[in-house]
């Protein structure tokens, strides 16, 4: 499989774990914003860059940290591992 199947198939399982957890989820698609995903909810937005096999590079986790958001929003890094059922979440210092 090459990479770009891998990232956008990791894009659809992190979409669907927001959804299931009640977030209506848009997917930038092609986009080379920060985020490749954003979540909303009735009390919050949940913001995920998702990554395949490493965590973002110093230079990536920058860039998200000083992403502009309000303080309801609720920043991730989705890291997917091969053969692995789930991600690896982080949050705060991503």
């Amino acid at each position: 499989m090459n990479t770009a199947a891998k990232g956008h198939r990791n894009e659809h399982r992190s979409k669907r774990i927001l959804e299931t957890a009640g977030y209506a989820v848009t997917r930038a698609a092609g986009s080379l914003g920060a985020w490749d995903l954003v979540g909303v909810s009735a009390t919050d937005v949940v913001p995920v860059q998702c990554e395949s096999n490493r965590p973002p590079s110093l230079a990536e986790r920058e860039a998200l940290t000083l992403f502009l958001s309000p303080s309801n929003c609720k920043r991730l890094v989705h890291v997917w591992h091969d053969r692995q059922r789930w991600p690896e979440v982080r949050g705060r210092g991503l």
